[in-house]
């Protein structure tokens, strides 16, 4: 079968690979299997349900869910194969945010996980006229339950109006609306047709290796990151057009033990989880004492120095694969085939060191505009510090300024009610603007520089690219998070939250006093010295005007929750430099 629409995939895995744990979650403890017949059965529930409730082909609902799970899968199935647009949102976002989002797109039934999103959208429920119902999945007394949609879909007699809706989705229509928290300003709705995240996964699909053919049939996925982000989304379609197993995470902090019980092959990852895994790798390693940290530096000063990615070789990396980097490959589960990174830049060190210790990563690049992926690296073409080969269907060009433009399948419709803004973003020869800077090397690889509008200039002149220095910056064990500022300024500096963890270690170790709540941490005048030991490291390879003049510590850790740092982990540079305007201030010596 040809599959042109989203609702198609299922379809296709059921003929294909029928499996009993399509998509496996865990509920109380317990991981609990949905087979391939019983999703598709339980899809069609839902959108017989829906046509009751009195749901028509261009009605949108929300999807909100604190973790990814089964009922998430099934919704989106269900709503997709009617014609109704499925708005994904962000669960750590503002119950303002949720006002916005929810009267631009006029949601007119939304569909939450549990008790405490519940809370957060009855607060802003008054607000919002078109919203009709709320359904949770997790049991609440008195609230509206999407087994009640189940229920009302019971009878099958109606499943000819089902299929007759379906038969009449085209690829070109609109199949859901993501809005993009955006690092500044309000959300943007970025509407996708079926045919644009469809054709993303079918270009995607080469670069993702499979296992050997009798035993890819058995391959797990984990999949933890927000299943409302577009990468995550992407790579959920394409698991199942595999016909991989998804497992669901059931939290980031319960990362380690999920891992352990499922054994992936496959995983997304953002690079701020890889540093993590490495900066848990390397705390094990180095507080281990006596012999034990001896091999393990020693392992980890001879993976350094290799400069190309390649099996062990010799009797010492053999000898140090065996002792250390075995231990990795187990943490990891022992079976993952490659993570797959998005989202930011992966340091190239980093990505160099887990390749070299056998855990393959494939380092991609996209926006949710172009859904998401425009170019990844594969097994069969791959160079560590590039996002990779664009994908065979997309054009890529880059414009005199360096901004990286790109045509295709998987580009997307539009920004929702806002035609100026979709003008703006493309060329006049019909090209989406990305907004980063980047270049095509001479074998075809696509590398990122910066993001365009993040890129400042001096009061000397000089342009400055923030975002390559932060991510050297962030290899440091001392530094959790930096933000290189100076717009205007006559020299760079920059704002520094410290891992206070590590520091409350290293103060340990040295027998310092530097205190324990981040406040009284980010006050100390030693930790502050070593910090800039770091920095001056890291200027080493700056050129002069680049080189980072001045830091400040910052007394708190900078969280999604507190409004410092989008969904996806990525800086909010206006509200950092508002929330710490004192530090900025006293860096630059400026006064009121």
């Amino acid at each position: 079968m040809t599959i042109k629409r989203l609702f198609d995939i299922p379809h296709y895995a059921l003929e294909k690979f029928p499996k009993t744990d399509m998509f496996v979650t865990k509920y109380q403890g317990e991981w609990k299997k949905t087979s391939t017949l019983e999703f598709i059965n339980q899809g069609n529930k839902i959108s017989r349900g829906l046509l009751k409730l009195g749901i028509k082909p261009g009605d949108k609902i929300a999807l909100i869910t604190t973790n990814s799970r089964t009922e998430w899968a099934v919704m989106d199935f269900g709503l997709s194969q009617i014609g109704v647009v499925s708005v994904p949102v962000y669960p750590s976002i503002s119950a303002e945010d949720y006002e916005f989002i929810f009267n631009n797109a006029e949601i007119q039934y939304c569909f939450v996980s549990d008790k405490e999103l519940l809370t957060k959208v009855m607060k802003v429920k008054h607000n919002i006229p078109s919203l009709q119902g709320i359904f949770t999945f997790d049991t609440i007394s008195g609230a509206a339950n999407w087994r009640e949609i189940l229920d009302l879909g019971e009878d099958d007699s109606t499943q000819i109006e089902v299929e007759d809706l379906s038969n009449a989705i085209n690829s070109e229509d609109l199949a859901t609306i993501i809005y993009t928290s955006g690092t500044t300003g309000r959300p943007k709705g970025v509407m996708l047709t079926h045919h644009n995240i469809v054709s993303n996964v079918l270009g995607s699909i080469p670069r993702i290796p499979k296992r050997k053919s009798l035993d890819y049939k058995d391959s797990r996925a984990l999949s933890f990151l927000p299943i409302c982000h577009i990468f995550e989304r992407m790579l959920f379609y394409l698991y199942q057009y595999n016909g991989f197993s998804i497992y669901f995470a059931e939290s980031i902090d319960k990362m380690g033990e999920n891992i352990k019980e499922v054994k992936p092959h496959y995983m997304t990852v953002v690079p701020r989880l890889v540093e993590k895994v490495y900066d848990k790798i390397y705390n094990t390693g180095s507080s281990a004492g006596g012999l034990k940290s001896k091999i393990f530096f020693w392992a980890l000063n001879l993976i350094s120095k290799k400069k190309t990615i390649s099996k062990p070789s010799g009797l010492q990396e053999i000898i140090a694969d065996k002792l250390v980097f075995s231990k990795w490959r187990e943490g990891m589960g022992g079976e993952i085939v490659t993570l797959v990174s998005g989202s930011a830049a992966l340091s190239t060190r980093l990505n160099m060191m887990f390749q070299n210790a056998g855990i393959p990563i494939l380092e991609g690049y996209g926006l949710t505009e172009t859904s998401p992926v425009i170019a990844v690296n594969s097994f069969e073409k791959m160079k560590v510090g590039t996002v990779g080969l664009p994908l065979d269907n997309l054009q890529v060009k880059i414009q005199e300024d360096g901004e990286i433009t790109v045509k295709g399948p998987s580009i997307f419709k539009g920004y929702f009610k806002a035609e100026e803004m979709t003008k703006e973003a493309f060329t006049e020869d019909g090209f989406f603007k990305t907004g980063d800077i980047g270049h095509v090397d001479a074998e075809g690889f696509l590398q990122i520089t910066d993001r365009k509008k993040e890129m400042f200039k001096t009061s000397g002149g000089k342009y400055i690219a923030p975002q390559t220095i932060e991510n050297q910056a962030k290899a440091s064990k001392f530094i959790e998070q930096i933000m290189v500022v100076g717009d205007g300024e006559k020299m760079p500096c920059a704002l520094v939250q410290p891992d206070f963890e590590f520091a409350k270690n290293w103060a340990m170790r040295n027998n310092l006093n530097i205190g324990s709540t981040p406040a009284e941490i980010a006050k100390s005048p030693e930790l502050k010295e070593r910090i800039e030991k770091e920095i001056e490291g890291i200027n080493e390879h700056l050129g002069n005007w680049e080189k980072i003049k001045r830091i400040e510590l910052t007394p708190e850790v900078w969280a999604i929750e507190t409004g410092l740092l989008t969904p996806t982990l990525k800086l909010k540079r206006k509200a950092v430099k508002e929330k710490f305007m004192d530090l900025y201030n006293k860096m630059y010596e400026h006064h009121d």
